[in-house]
């Protein structure tokens, strides 16, 4: 039994009826040359042979009367696979559309708290001997560099799938404590709780003291500041329906454009994202005048905590200057904004998020968020930010589900109130491959967004391309000292002229 920390049972105080806090994978795999047989049966075998890697697979929440502390984890007595492992097919022959408007509507639906938070799905029919998985589960379970881990964890690096080593000890399900019980724990808590909240006021008081003295020192240059994003379509309230489109974008061609421009890859995804949403609200005629804001997720955990299935997570504000007319400038500006929010978060500690949870009152943080959702309180205020914009990295190497080539790993993460539009990109071999979930009504039109990401690739590649060529010699002043009235390809003819006259 083990008690969730105050960061994952945050995420659990936040979902509400339109706002669930699932993360997700789709998965598209190639069947091997002559493939026969059940797919389903294979994978679900396969990955019944490894629950014992993937801890969060088999425990359930157990809430804490009147909602007095935060949930705890517990082996679950009643688990059964056949649950969450699922079993659907698009009809054939099934193009990506089909595909990913099935993968938005199994977003759309809210995970059972009664049993372990995650399901499974494989999904059949799609044309050219492909196939499909699509993941999901609770954000309350892991992070991004978590669910990465986890993801390598269940698939293989070649055809044949490796032998994995059984658990040293059977898995054994918990016996559910009776409300009672759970009452005690909590009361305990509640007198550990206060003590370690007052062990960290010192701390975050020194935290805003740094950020203050940063602030005013001479020249500092700070990042946006949250509320201070312009409103734009997507930062609305949200409803409980998602669309779902992917992109995949050349790792190589990201690199050449970073080498080109002289920043990092991170800033030229940023600068695709940028170019992207420049283009998609230009098209709908609401540009704002002043730059978007995207939120950065950002990993913290070390070393040590690699393995560990829960959030380690924290995020900075940057820029993505999309009032910016020149590409070069654009790329400029974004990077000169990582680079502030970067100095700034230094002056953070890593486990900031952690240490303010601690403050939230399950019963009243739970509410909150359902008068704030249910009253549509986003459209009456100006967003924290504009848009999420989270870079995962990935295996670098191909990997292999039940004999079956993984060719993409598109991320399926979260819209929320306010930010109804989630960019999440991770790395998969030799691609970055783009994942963007919407809320369905205020981006009805999501895959014109995707298809403005290879645009603005080129519109950074021809800059970069531009940027490296050696710029024209101007025309050297006319003997005497005073400039020549002809322009430079007129000075080449009258040269010619007078060889021709000398030859004659």
């Amino acid at each position: 039994m083990e008690r969730l920390s105050g960061l994952d049972a945050s995420f659990l105080y936040l979902e509400t009826p339109t706002n669930h806090m699932h993360v997700g994978g789709l998965w598209i795999v190639e069947m091997p040359e002559g493939y026969k047989g059940g797919y389903f049966d294979t994978v679900k075998k396969l990955v019944e042979s490894r629950l014992h890697l993937a801890r969060a697979y088999r425990r359930r929440l157990l809430m804490v009367p009147l909602d007095i502390d935060h949930p705890l984890w517990i082996e679950d007595p009643d688990f059964d696979i056949d649950f969450h492992m699922r079993h659907i097919a698009v009809p054939p022959p099934g193009d990506m559309s089909q595909l990913l408007d099935q993968v938005a509507r199994l977003h759309s639906r809210p995970l059972d708290r009664s049993r372990p938070l995650w399901e499974f799905y494989v999904i059949e029919g799609l044309a050219d001997n492909r196939a499909a998985v699509y993941t999901k589960i609770h954000h309350c379970c892991i992070d991004g560099v978590a669910g990465t881990e986890l993801m390598v964890s269940l698939l293989d690096f070649a055809p044949e799938p490796r032998n994995v080593a059984p658990p040293d000890k059977p898995w054994v399900p918990e016996r559910a404590p009776n409300d009672v019980e759970v009452l005690a724990r909590a009361a305990v808590h509640g007198i550990v709780k206060p003590m370690s909240m007052l062990r960290r006021i010192p701390k975050l008081l020194g935290t805003v003291l740094n950020v203050g003295r940063r602030a005013l020192e001479p020249g500092a240059s700070l990042p946006p500041a949250p509320f201070q994003a312009p409103r734009t379509p997507f930062n609305r309230a949200l409803t409980p329906h998602r669309r779902f489109a992917v992109k995949t974008i050349p790792l190589s061609q990201v690199k050449a454009v970073k080498n080109a421009l002289g920043c990092t890859v991170n800033d030229v995804v940023l600068a695709l994202c940028s170019g992207a949403l420049r283009r998609y609200l230009a098209k709908h005629g609401q540009l704002p005048d002043k730059p978007l804001i995207a939120m950065c997720p950002i990993s913290v955990r070390s070393e040590e905590q690699k393995g560990e299935l829960n959030n380690r997570v924290s995020g900075m504000l940057v820029s993505l200057a999309t009032d910016v007319d020149d590409v070069i400038e654009r790329v400029a500006a974004i990077k000169e904004s990582t680079k502030d929010a970067k100095e700034s978060y230094k002056a953070l500690p890593a486990d900031m998020l952690r240490d303010w949870s601690l403050f939230a009152a399950p019963l009243v943080a739970a509410r909150a968020a359902r008068l704030y959702s249910r009253y549509k309180i986003a459209d009456y205020h100006r967003p924290p930010f504009n848009v999420v914009v989270s870079n995962v990295p990935g295996p670098s190497f191909p990997l292999y589900l039940g004999g079956a080539q993984v060719l993409h790993t598109y991320p399926v993460s979260i819209p929320a109130d306010s930010i109804a539009l989630n960019i999440t990109v991770q790395s998969y071999t030799d691609n970055i491959e783009f994942g963007l979930i919407v809320d369905r009504e205020a981006v009805p039109d999501v895959e014109d967004l995707a298809d403005m990401l290879p645009l603005a690739l080129a519109e950074l590649t021809a800059a970069g391309s531009a940027k490296d060529k050696p710029k024209e010699k101007k025309a050297k002043p006319a003997a005497g000292g005073r400039p020549s009235s002809l322009g430079a390809g007129r000075i080449t003819e009258t040269v010619e002229e007078i060889a021709a006259k000398k030859a004659g």
